[in-house]
Order: structure tokens, then C-alpha cells, then sequence
């Protein structure tokens, strides 16, 4: 195993900060974008649904050809880094530009559609440049670990400014003042992470074609259990942000802003617990570790199928962000134990066709979380501008916010109990 980078605290503590910006964006458009289209500009969900669908296959086959371009680039910069620099303007234009509709009328479909595609290209090639740097700067568990922590409490923050401010936000200064604010921070954010990210200059990188590095990924036996258990993770957590403001609306039938409160209390609760699963992680091992974080995740679900107030419900949502601490922690650290078992086998260091193609696949969640919530909605009886909704409307949330996720989670469990690495037994593809 090369060595890694020596770095100062301030500095990992620097390029971490970069989640924050990320996660910022990413729990603002899964959390609020359908909710801003469909319930505020009126437009319908199945078209919102079809956008998103179209997005997600523009996004998912981004991540594997800008992997494979950044493993392959060679510059006295680097390979990673200056797509970083040149990417963070135009992410952040692009972002704040979503929450800025300049069209209205039918026209809002191909707006949507035309500002989301261009953020996405910029989000892949930024975010998929700075996370292929993880495995490369720090290269044992335990700085991993503690990078890990650091990353996912400003992660954290993100999700929380993503997810439970924005209504205190939009029905206060409105969502285009929101997005100008969001994007600024979004860029202040990477500026920063800037100064703690590096080159490893002790890796020595090889990368084979495009179909020869696709052939090499999928018939990776860690790697295919990994991703399709990241899949179904990620799938059941990002629904339930985007169910929340509907959930609160039609279900607790509190005022929007209240949202904060029940949104709030996940992430709040994940900041201290990041430490914790740090430690945890560290005497159990990263498979022990994710399968009963994943089981935590699901049983803490359960509630929801039965609360009726703003309380109950944000105690079980304290439940959720306990367990969220743990699977946030383990996702990057499995995907760099991945990379690392590869490197052993083939000789080469290929993160960002690694990260592009975890990208590839786990992009498919948000596309499915939006033709999920579209079709629901629809077949439930939902309508638009509407106060009182028919029962069967709070029956199809209450599923999104149980049943659904609940499923894709023991089917997460499984891929994960499959995975080879960390057996006693020993690693094997």
C-alpha cells in the first residue's frame, strides 16, 4: 500500500469542508426541487418526473466517462484538481439558477430540464474530482476514519441547511433570493476546501481502455455488493427528505416552515453520532459497521406509518439521524477499502472510474425517488393548490415514508451481508 499525504489538521479539516457545499446541493434539489416545480410553479408531476428521469440518464453516464477522463488526465496540476478549479464557478451559476425560473407557463418543463442538465455536468465533474481524492490523500483506516468524521459533520450541515432552512428561507425572503444565497455559500465552501486539496504524489497510476476498466468494476465482487447496497441506501434516503414537505402538509397538517423542526432533528442528531460510528467503525470493522447502522435505519422507520403529531414524529426522526451518522461515515470508507482491494489485484488506482461508476448507479436513486413520489402522487388522487386532499393521498405518503424504504433497505442489508470484504475468512473478489 503507498503511503499517503502528511497533512495538517487544518488542512483535512479544510478540503472536508468541501461536503458541506456538496451536500448543501444535493438535500436542496432532492429535498425541494419536485415540491418548488409541482406545488409552488404548478407544474405536473408526471412532467417533473419525466425531467428528472432524464436527468438522472444524462447524470448517470457522466460519472464513468469523466472517471475515466480524470484517471487518464496527466498535467503538471494534476489529475484531479483542475477540474476542481475550473468547475466550482459555472456548479454554483448553475445551482442558483434552478431556484430562479426565468421562464413561466408550459415553458417552465424545458427550463427545469435544460438548468438541471447543466448543473449536473458540473456537479460531476467537480464532485467526482474532489471525492477521488479521499482514497488517495489518506490511505489507513484510521486517517480515513478521522477525515471521514471531519467530511460528514460538514456534511451534516449541509443537509441541514438543505433540508429543514429552506422553509424558513423561501417563505421569508422567497426562493430566488434562497438559491442566490445557497449558491454563494456553495462557492465560498470549495474555495476553502481548495487549500486542503492535494495531489498524492507517491502513487504511481496506471489506467486500462474504457471497456477494459468497465469490465474490470463490474465482475469486482466487493464492489458490485457495495454499490447496489449504496443504491438502495441512498434511494430510501433521499425519498424521504423530498416526502417530508408533503408529509408535514397532508399528514401532521402543520404550517410549512414547522418542517424545519422534523427535518432539523435527523441531522441535528447525526452531528455528535458521526464521532461515535467513527470510533465504532474503528473496533468492528466497515462491514460490521454499515449492517447495523443499515438495520438501525430501517427499524427506525417504522413510526412513521402510525404518528399523528409534530412530536412523535420528530422523535423518531432523532432515531433516523442516529443511524444516518453511521451510513454517511461508511459509504466512502468502503467504496476507498474497494479501491484499495483493486489496486492489489490489478496494480492500478482507478478512483474516478470507481467513483464514476458508484455515481453512475447510485444517480439512479434520485431518478427513481422523483418517478416514485410523481407516480404516487398521482395514482393517490393528489391535487395541486388543494388544502384538504382525499384520504388515499395521506395513505401514498405514509407508504413512501415506510413501506418503500423500508423494502429497499432489507434488500441493502443483503448486498451488504454479501459483501467480501472484512470477513474472517479473507477478502476475495
Amino acid at each position: 500500500m503507498n503511503s499517503g499525504l502528511s497533512l495538517t489538521v487544518i488542512q483535512k479539516v479544510a478540503y472536508s469542508n468541501g461536503n458541506f457545499a456538496i451536500n448543501l446541493m444535493a438535500q436542496t434539489f432532492a429535498t425541494y426541487a419536485v415540491f418548488f416545480y409541482v406545488d409552488v410553479l404548478g407544474v405536473r408531476p408526471g412532467w417533473i418526473g419525466l425531467a428528472m428521469f432524464i436527468h438522472g440518464i444524462f447524470n448517470a453516464f457522466m460519472n464513468p466517462i469523466f472517471g475515466y477522463i480524470s484517471d487518464r488526465t496527466h498535467s503538471r496540476w494534476g489529475r484531479r484538481l483542475p477540474y476542481i478549479v475550473m468547475g466550482i464557478l459555472p456548479l454554483a451559476a448553475a445551482f442558483t439558477m434552478i431556484w430562479v425560473p426565468l421562464l413561466q407557463g408550459a415553458n417552465l418543463f424545458w427550463y427545469f430540464l435544460i438548468t438541471v442538465l447543466l448543473y449536473d455536468i458540473f456537479f460531476v465533474v467537480v464532485v467526482l474530482n474532489w471525492t477521488s481524492l479521499f482514497p488517495e490523500m489518506f490511505t489507513t483506516l484510521i486517517e480515513r476514519s478521522f477525515v471521514s468524521a471531519w467530511r460528514q459533520m460538514f456534511g451534516l450541515i449541509g443537509m441541514i441547511l438543505g433540508v429543514a432552512i429552506p422553509p424558513l428561507l423561501y417563505t421569508s425572503i422567497g426562493w430566488s433570493r434562497m438559491g442566490i444565497l445557497f449558491g454563494l455559500l456553495i462557492l465560498l465552501s470549495f474555495i476553502f476546501s481548495l487549500y486542503g486539496s492535494k495531489e498524492n504524489p507517491n502513487l504511481s497510476f496506471t489506467s486500462p481502455s474504457f471497456l477494459e476498466a468497465l469490465r474490470y468494476t463490474f465482475v469486482n465482487k466487493a464492489f458490485v455488493t457495495y454499490v447496489v447496497g449504496s443504491f438502495l441506501v441512498q434511494f430510501a434516503f433521499v425519498l424521504l427528505p423530498a416526502v417530508i414537505p408533503f408529509y408535514g402538509k397532508y399528514v401532521l397538517k402543520i404550517p410549512e416552515s414547522e418542517n424545519s423542526i422534523l427535518t432539523g432533528a435527523i441531522f441535528i442528531a447525526a452531528i455528535p453520532m458521526v464521532y461515535l460510528w467513527s470510533f465504532i467503525v474503528k473496533r468492528m470493522g466497515p462491514r460490521k459497521t454499515i449492517l447495523t447502522a443499515v438495520l438501525l435505519f430501517l427499524l427506525s422507520l417504522i413510526p412513521f406509518a402510525f404518528v399523528t403529531t409534530l412530536l412523535t414524529a420528530a422523535l423518531s426522526a432523532i432515531a433516523i439521524g442516529i443511524s444516518l451518522a453511521g451510513i454517511i461515515i461508511l459509504l466512502d470508507v468502503l467504496l476507498a477499502e474497494v479501491i484499495d482491494d483493486d489496486e492489489k489485484r490489478s496494480g492500478a488506482r482507478r478512483e474516478g472510474m470507481y467513483f464514476g461508476m458508484n455515481g453512475f448507479i447510485i444517480r439512479w436513486g434520485i431518478s427513481l425517488q422523483a418517478i416514485v413520489m410523481g407516480a404516487v402522487l398521482e395514482w393517490s388522487g393528489y391535487v395541486q393548490h388543494s388544502a384538504t386532499q382525499p384520504a388515499s393521498v395521506e395513505a401514498g405518503i405514509r407508504l413512501m415514508m415506510t413501506g418503500i424504504p423500508i423494502a429497499s433497505l432489507l434488500l441493502a442489508l443483503l448486498f451488504y451481508y454479501l459483501y467480501p470484504l472484512g470477513r474472517k475468512e479473507g477478502n476475495r473478489n
